[in-house]
């Protein structure tokens, strides 16, 4: 199969191979009709621009590399939407990576993007390991890595104030008179860990029991909460209210109690944490804490168009505020 060329468009047109590429190219040389005209021939023929060809002239490829743990997680799928939307605004496209559980899987994805020429990359770390794992790489391209409190290393993110959030959440739960609340989740990467201090920050403040019930997965998804929900439920409830540390868990946790006729929120009050799309669905309307992801984009992909477009240098840590989202899943006691 043979692709459609510019000499190949400038034959069907009636003009010079130059024509052709001033159109393309919106040249004020070109008159309004030849241009629509070219234009026009172009997609009838299937004609594409070849980028590499662009690349190699331009120096180069208006592309950005996302690198995800996992697209099939709502929070991340929702965060690369709006990357993605962000990064076309500004003429620029994704190619989206996923880097899943494993650390040399994650070097891999990013070699390959370097491989790519991409002008930067945006990193959704796996775990507080990545950074170190991949330096040498991304001390190579403009990078910001986002959604993961690096704390004092020296590279560009964007994060939630996770710990914060949770500080919040635990807050509004004893606010509702609730006095023995229960933290489920997972605490492997440094986002985790945040979200964990903040409900430890608000339990010695209120003088409340610390209780945790961890995860031993390495990500959230609703079939592990779900699996972790049943062996929590299977001992004794001596607890009024749970803190998932994720919506997915959250979500898994209310498949696990419905099974098991634990009533939400008249036996057990829930609050997640994200609001990723699913928790306002009708009979889900989870409480929950509201990551910025819109935000969290945006200013991302703008903090890594400063590096690209003027070179800066140095790094830029942003942690942007959550927000506390009342449904209908926690109750005042």
């Amino acid at each position: 199969m043979k692709s459609v060329t510019l000499k190949d468009v400038a034959k069907a047109a009636g003009v010079s191979y130059a024509t052709v590429s001033r159109a393309l190219s919106g040249s004020p040389q070109i008159g309004s009709d030849t241009r629509e005209r070219i234009i026009k021939l172009c997609d009838e023929m299937g004609y594409t621009t070849n980028y590499v060809a662009r690349s190699m002239v331009m120096k180069k490829t208006d592309l950005i590399g996302l690198v995800v743990p996992s697209i099939d997680n709502q929070f991340m799928s929702e965060l690369a939407y709006y990357a993605e939307m962000s990064a076309r605004a500004h003429g620029y496209n994704i190619m989206l990576c996923n880097s899943g559980p494993d650390l040399k899987q994650e070097k891999t994805v990013v070699k390959i993007l370097l491989g790519r020429q991409v002008d930067g990359i945006l990193i959704v770390p796996q775990s507080p390991k990545t950074y170190e794992n991949i330096k040498a790489y991304t001390d190579q391209v403009p990078t910001v890595f986002v959604s993961e409190n690096l704390r004092d290393q020296p590279q560009s993110y964007v994060a939630a104030d996770n710990s914060r959030g949770t500080y919040i959440g635990t807050k509004y739960l004893y606010d509702l008179g609730h006095r023995d609340i229960l933290y489920f989740g997972r605490r492997h990467s440094t986002t985790h860990q945040l979200r964990a201090e903040g409900y430890m920050k608000a339990c010695q403040e209120l003088g409340l029991k610390q209780r945790f019930y961890n995860s031993e997965y390495s990500r959230s998804s609703i079939a592990h909460g779900y699996e972790m929900a049943k062996e929590l439920f299977s001992h004794p409830i001596d607890y009024t209210a749970v803190f998932a540390s994720t919506d997915s868990n959250a979500l898994g946790l209310l498949k696990a109690a419905d099974e098991m006729h634990i009533s939400i929120p008249d036996q057990l009050s829930l609050i997640g944490f994200d609001n990723i799309s699913a928790t306002s669905l009708p009979r889900l309307e989870l409480t929950t804490i509201e990551q910025p992801k819109r935000n969290m984009a945006i200013q991302a992909v703008d903090m890594l168009r400063d590096k690209i477009e003027n070179g800066t240098q140095g790094y830029v840590h942003q942690i942007l505020l959550p927000t506390l989202i009342k449904r209908s899943t926690c109750r005042a006691l």
